[in-house]
């Protein structure tokens, strides 16, 4: 049976209204303001019980029944609703998903990371780029329309979380991950603790300038690092050779058939594979900018392990490979201090989903204490209602 529908909401609403308690929702928000300071020590003792994880992008929302060990039981996928929508548009699919994947499984809680800014207390979004969320409590809001336990953290910090419990970071104490995709995010774990900062929006280093003037940003700054290594930089590049009809980009040109706007990311790593010398060569000064990138968060990180995520790492060893001998260049001390491993993530998109299931899983005891109280209440009413009948029988 459906945990979803084991509560009445109504009914529990409109007790609150009556008694003056709080709405489930917003009681069980305030008490998840604290899961933070026990991730460290309370994740291998969380239950052990099926959450939903879900991943929100600026295209897809992807939504995931995982279990315990990181296994994925069931996925539904959906397009992002356009962002011009409200947000409550966005909020009514992400209820649908939990609704329809809760008719199949008993979930416990749920888990979402999002392609934005979260609080430090993970119940506000912020602000999205791609969605129209702006201080938006989503925390709060699902948690009363799904009466169950919701998380809510950026998608990079459950990504690095899934890594680090189930992934290519297993085993690290001190552990960055950066995601390259359109731009560039990411997030520091540390002695099994997802570091946010003090608002909450730590790990945004697509944002830290490395080139002083240079490329016009989306955030308002120029010379930003994601607009060197990303997929955005990788496409421009491609782009602007293929408009001045270069000699070096003859092979994308007949690729595309003279339609530079078609130039896409993965078309241009694909071809790169096949061994066209230009996509090879701009997947090489991606990774360069990658590397020198990463040598500078050394510096001020010492991590024991880079984890290199997002759709721009599946050009793998084109890219990752320079980015390594970059680092190794201009990685401050270097031949004198030891050198972080750089390695490429293992669990592919559906990262950010099995994290943002498994941080659920952290506050998923307090409904199944809750749940257990209704049982055993049910059970004590069921056990007097059979004794009053039996003494009615032996009455009569």
């Amino acid at each position: 049976m459906s945990t979803y529908r084991d509560l009445s909401l109504p009914r529990a609403l409109g007790a609150a209204r009556v008694t003056g308690v709080a709405p489930i929702g917003s009681r069980r928000a305030t008490a998840l303001r604290t899961v933070g300071t026990r991730e460290r020590r309370s994740h291998l003792t969380a239950p052990r019980v099926p959450t939903v994880g879900i991943d929100i992008g600026g295209t897809k929302v992807m939504a995931g029944v995982v279990d315990a060990d990181g296994n994925i039981l069931e996925r539904l996928r959906t397009e992002t609703p356009d962002k011009s929508k409200s947000p409550k548009v966005v909020e009514d699919t992400i209820a649908e998903l939990v609704l329809d994947l809760s008719d199949r499984h008993d979930v416990h809680a749920v888990g979402i990371g999002a392609a934005g800014w979260v609080d430090a207390d993970r119940n506000r979004v912020l602000f999205a780029p791609h969605l129209s969320w702006r201080n938006e409590p989503l925390r709060d809001r699902l948690a009363e329309r799904l009466a169950v336990p919701v998380l809510v953290d950026n998608d990079a910090n459950s990504a690095a979380w899934a890594e680090w419990r189930f992934g290519a970071g297993r085993g690290e104490d001190h552990l960055v991950m950066i995601t390259l995709g359109t731009g560039i995010g990411g997030a520091i774990l540390e002695d099994g603790q997802v570091k946010r900062g003090k608002y909450g929006v730590a790990g945004e280093f697509g944002h830290m300038q490395v080139v002083p003037g240079g490329h016009r940003c989306p955030c308002g700054n120029r010379g930003c690092w994601e607009q060197y290594s990303s997929g955005n930089a990788l496409v421009r590049e491609a782009r602007e050779l293929a408009a001045a009809d270069s000699p070096v980009a003859y092979g994308i040109i007949e690729h595309v058939k003279g339609q530079v706007g078609d130039i896409t990311g993965p078309m241009i790593t694909e071809l790169a594979r096949g061994g066209d010398a230009m996509c090879v060569e701009l997947l090489q000064d991606i990774g360069q900018w990658l590397g020198v990138g990463i040598a500078n968060l050394a510096a001020a990180l010492d991590p024991s392990c880079f984890v290199i995520g997002g759709g721009v790492s599946a050009a793998d060893d084109l890219l990752i490979g320079p980015a390594r001998d970059a680092f190794k260049r201009h990685l401050t001390g270097r031949g004198y201090r030891p050198e972080a491993r750089i390695v490429r993530a293992q669990l592919g998109p559906e990262a950010g989903m099995v994290g943002a299931a498994d941080l659920a899983r952290l506050v998923a005891r307090r409904f199944r204490r809750a749940k257990r109280r209704r049982v055993e209440r049910y059970e004590r009413y069921e056990r007097y209602a059979e004794s009053r009948r039996s003494e009615r029988e032996g009455a009569s």
